[in-house]
């Protein structure tokens, strides 16, 4: 899609982009271009892929939650700035912490956010694992968020710790959700969340099928969780 269409579609949702918020998303495909020569941030760079794949894709949680009633928002390995930078763009009133393990990609981010104008972004360097134990930022997010980082049970225990009590965990996933989501039932549970809705979707221009994963934040997760870096991935919660 090209961006007066990109434009029209988040319109159609209710999303009204002002002048300046198009000029936004504009200048972050150019960046992310100009950056991406040196260093692998995406492979899709021809515009049109860009704002269907990458940014039409990230904002795509807002067809089905209501952005305006959150404030702290922390998106989990979100290093090229997917789904943050969309959604902050879009709602701009969103404190965004962007959690990454990757240094390099955390000046990518810095200077995305300076030249927006973007204010309450912040990108925060560490393994999800660890920062989830860390005060001020354990259970003190209203909504946690993350896009193809991994599987249901693994990326339940890197997100759920962030989100407090009475917030939400949203997952962007690819096609077929069901045997990702059964397996991971076990871990959402341990965690304190519960599922509360999955919206399936074809992605515009046959991009494909997408699943947008919301849970809710029902109890604090247990202390023992996250589990020290590197565990969740080798021995998930089954």
């Amino acid at each position: 899609m090209n961006k007066d269409q990109f434009a029209e579609l988040l319109a159609g949702q209710g999303i009204e982009l002002s002048q300046e918020q198009r000029q936004q998303f504009d200048l972050f495909f150019r960046l992310l271009v100009e950056w991406n020569e040196k260093m692998n941030l995406t492979g899709i760079t021809e515009e049109e892929q860009v704002y269907t794949k990458h940014f039409y894709d990230s904002v795509t949680p807002a067809f089905y939650f209501n952005f305006s009633e959150v404030t702290t928002v922390a998106d989990i390995g979100g290093g090229a700035g997917f789904p943050s930078i969309p959604l902050k763009i879009c709602f701009p009133h969103l404190q965004m912490s962007i959690i990454d393990s990757l240094n390099k990609r955390m000046g990518f981010l810095e200077h995305v956010g300076k030249e927006l104008g973007l204010k309450d972004l912040k990108p925060l360097h560490g393994r999800a694992e660890d920062m989830g134990q860390q005060p001020g930022l354990r259970e003190s997010f209203d909504l946690v968020i993350a896009r193809a980082v991994a599987r249901m049970n693994v990326l339940s225990e890197y997100c759920l710790p962030f989100a407090k009590v009475g917030g939400h965990f949203i997952a962007l996933k690819g096609a077929d959700i069901s045997p990702e989501l059964n397996e991971a039932k076990k871990a959402i549970k341990t965690l304190g969340g519960r599922t509360q809705k999955v919206e399936e979707f074809q992605l515009v221009e046959d991009a494909g099928e997408r699943n947008i994963v919301i849970i809710s934040k029902a109890e604090a997760t247990p202390k023992a969780y996250p589990r020290k870096a590197g565990i969740p991935a080798k021995k998930p919660l089954l």
